[in-house]
């Protein structure tokens, strides 16, 4: 079909139409390797180039230049949004013609390669998947070496927003960690990746960092906790965190004055390990009644109750409940929307869900570098569905003010 059209007298539609038509009769695809469109592309780009080098020449006459073509240069395939193409373009005898449309080393125009590839990295492909798809789907060849190089340009973005200033105070810090498999060293290792899931002042929330450490440990959240510090962050009212041994000794070492509450849910799970498929339903509406009463009095008499009757089957449940009685009953100093807010990590592993989605098919990463990254950009792709406003909002605020007076109100004043 080529040959039909790029001919001495210039590119021809009519014929181009025809033989268009018959190709898409006959099965042959529109786009990508051997695509109809092709000499089509190859017209426009050569055209393009043509019309560069004439315009060219015609500033360097009028600035008394002499300069005309000189044949024309060797072919090369660049690729293109529709597919790959083979062209030729016309040489200047002095050799500083330096087209737009496709500069001299260059083997893309206006390809939009890039922004597709950040995106297909965001929605969880593997480089090798990107690959295959570019390949298939424009005809063009991509090495998994020039898409890692793609991705790793997102890597001073994600640097700079990893160390942004962060507001003076935060009505909530979530603290929860989801855990990875990632190469080190030749063996294949769990890495945990920590989550600081922020309320602002303003009730809309937002994701202060990410760090991937080892195994979780209360000494690993006490240096993020102490991050936030460096990065501005004053003042925080609530710390939501999970169960983990010595991590609410470890926030208030740097936030004094901070109420740290224990999810009620983590607990729930943890109480539940051993008992029988039979006991499980009735052993949770009882402990129910134990973090839903009205205040701690009516929580302790709730979890005497439960300890009467379960005691003799699974004691290490209210045993477990009364060593962190105060971090588990924080909540009930407060009314129903504060309380809805803290009770639970809830809101982080929302978060750990979406991040899940676009990792639960790989199996190891080969550095952590290339797990942030993937992480962070499918974060952001989906940034509207973890910064909105907490729900209910309006009454959050008034108790905060009922409650903390100045400390939350010179924060939100006009």
């Amino acid at each position: 079909m080529e040959k039909k059209l790029d001919n001495k007298d210039g590119f021809d539609l009519k014929s181009f139409e025809s033989e268009a038509i018959l190709g898409l009769q006959s099965g042959k695809p529109l786009l990508g390797s051997g695509g109809i469109l092709n000499s089509f592309i190859k017209h426009l780009v050569e055209a393009s180039l043509e019309g560069e080098l004439d315009y060219h020449l015609s500033e360097q006459k009028l600035e008394g230049l002499e300069n005309k073509r000189n044949g024309r240069g060797r072919s090369k395939r660049v690729r293109t949004q529709l597919g790959e193409v083979e062209i030729s373009t016309s040489r200047d005898r002095r050799g500083d013609f330096d087209p737009v449309t496709v500069g001299k080393w260059e083997r893309e125009v206006g390809s939009g390669f890039e922004e597709q590839i950040l995106e297909l990295y965001a929605m969880g492909n593997s480089v090798e998947d990107i690959s295959l798809h570019i390949s298939r789907m424009y005809g063009a060849r991509l090495s998994t070496g020039a898409i890692s190089a793609v991705t790793n340009r997102v890597w001073e973005e994600v640097h700079k927003w990893q160390t942004r200033p962060l507001d003076n105070t935060y009505v909530l810090v979530y603290l929860d960690a989801i855990h990875y498999k990632v190469r080190d060293e030749g063996h294949v290792v769990t890495k945990a990746m920590y989550t600081l899931y922020g309320v602002g002042v303003d009730g809309y929330r937002d994701i202060l960092s990410l760090h991937i450490g080892s195994s979780e440990s209360a000494r690993q959240w006490a240096l993020y906790v102490e991050d936030l510090k460096r990065r501005g962050v004053e003042d925080v009212f609530f710390f939501a965190v999970d169960g983990l041994s010595g991590l609410v000794d470890g926030v208030q070492r740097v936030f004094p004055n901070s109420v740290v509450q224990r999810c009620i849910v983590h607990m729930i799970r943890t109480s539940l390990l051993g008992v029988s498929d039979k006991d499980r339903s009735e052993v949770v509406q009882d402990l129910r009644g134990v973090y839903s009463a009205a205040d701690e009095q009516g929580a302790l008499s709730a979890l005497e109750l439960f300890c009467s009757k379960w005691d003799k089957k699974y004691s290490y449940i209210g045993k477990k409940w009364r060593e962190n009685w105060l971090e588990l009953t924080a909540f009930m100093g407060y009314g129903s929307a504060v309380r809805k807010m803290i009770y639970t990590t809830n809101a982080v592993e929302n978060v750990h869900r979406q991040m899940r989605k676009v990792t639960k098919t790989k199996g190891a990463w080969c550095t952590e570098k290339s797990l942030f990254k993937q992480i962070y950009m499918s974060l952001m792709r989906k940034k509207k569905s973890w910064s909105q406003r907490v729900g209910s909002w309006t009454q959050v605020e008034k108790e905060l003010i009922e409650l903390y007076g100045e400390r939350y109100t010179k924060h939100r004043s006009g």
